[in-house]
């Protein structure tokens, strides 16, 4: 079993999707890994999450890929669009998700506050 729960459940999606179903159940998950769907969710990549008492059960919306980053890059403002262009297929396609200092955000939102932090993981 793996230490990464972010990471675990992204695959776990990821798996689902390449066999065409339309939902999975998560077993291991966290309210960090809730606060990254909920991130998914406002960009319409996830269509729906609910938790049930044996695991959280995510509906997918447009999503084509979604994957954790690792290792984690610490990364200053400045230096968001290196990494951008290194995950995102197009410069107006996907979002990078970083944790900041002032809780989790998208690259778009960390680049008009001028923030930096650590890469967590990419939908497109």
């Amino acid at each position: 079993m793996s230490q990464d729960i972010v990471s675990d459940a992204l695959n776990q999606i990821m798996n689902a999707k390449r066999s065409n179903r339309n939902s999975v159940k998560i077993r291991a998950y966290s309210k960090f890994f809730i606060s990254i769907l909920a991130i998914g969710k406002l960009r319409n990549y996830i269509e729906d999450y609910k938790s049930e008492s044996d695991g959280l059960v995510v509906n997918f919306g447009k999503l084509n890929v979604c994957k954790a980053v690792k290792p984690r890059y610490i990364v200053k403002a400045k230096m968001i669009d290196k990494y951008v262009r290194r995950y995102l297929p197009a410069r107006d396609m996907g979002v990078l998700i970083i944790s900041t200092s002032k809780g989790l955000m998208t690259h778009q939102t960390a680049l008009e506050k001028n923030l930096g932090g650590s890469i967590i993981a990419y939908f497109y």
